[in-house]
């Protein structure tokens, strides 16, 4: 595949908060013509996310916070209902999922499972992100949680029964995509 892309130009055009890049490529087609296209490619990073959940409350831990993005695209208040996540900054995927549970839902987790990882928006977002799943307890809540603020971070966390996230999720409460694939793959892997 490599061999079928040769990039042209690469042309900064915002580097304000992550960088926005347009490239544009020369592509071969599958019958050996060639053809030129310009794309956008917005680097954030790559990022990890975790559903934690309690299997014997059958309880799972998401969290409520702003999303300009959705705002801007019709969500009434702006407010989504997600899984804990962020940005890797650096670090493993795994060290990352455990500072920012604790940092956004307040429980401290030692042992994660990493389920697999998925591009979210590959047609415009460079990032991958790597899913996780862990147990909690009670016991494991350190803090209140939500968010640093230095990052400006102003979160909710929020306990639901599992059965009614998997209820929210059909009457559109919760709308994010990692948070549908992590409540779907408890559901598949009948762990709740």
């Amino acid at each position: 595949m490599i061999d079928q892309v040769n990039i042209i130009k690469t042309e900064i055009l915002s580097d304000n908060w992550y960088v926005l890049r347009k490239i544009t490529y020369e592509y071969i087609k599958k019958d050996g013509s060639k053809q030129v296209q310009s794309r956008e490619a917005y680097d954030r990073g790559n990022g990890a996310t975790i559903l934690l959940y309690n299997k014997s409350q059958k309880t799972i831990i998401l969290t409520r916070q702003f999303r300009l993005p959705t705002y801007v695209n019709g969500n009434a208040d702006g407010m989504l209902i997600e899984a804990c996540a962020g940005l890797l900054d650096q670090d493993k995927a795994e060290d990352c999922i455990k500072r920012e549970t604790e940092e956004e839902t307040g429980y401290q987790v030692s042992e994660v499972q990493k389920i697999f990882e998925a591009y979210m928006s590959p047609g415009s977002v460079t990032e991958i992100v790597h899913f996780f799943i862990a147990a909690y307890t009670k016991e494991m809540k350190v803090n209140e949680g939500g968010g640093v603020d230095i990052e400006q971070e102003n979160i909710e966390v929020l306990e639901y029964p599992f059965d009614k996230a998997l209820e929210m999720i059909q009457n559109g409460e919760i709308k994010d995509g990692k948070t549908i694939m992590l409540l779907q793959y408890l559901r598949i892997h009948n762990i709740l």
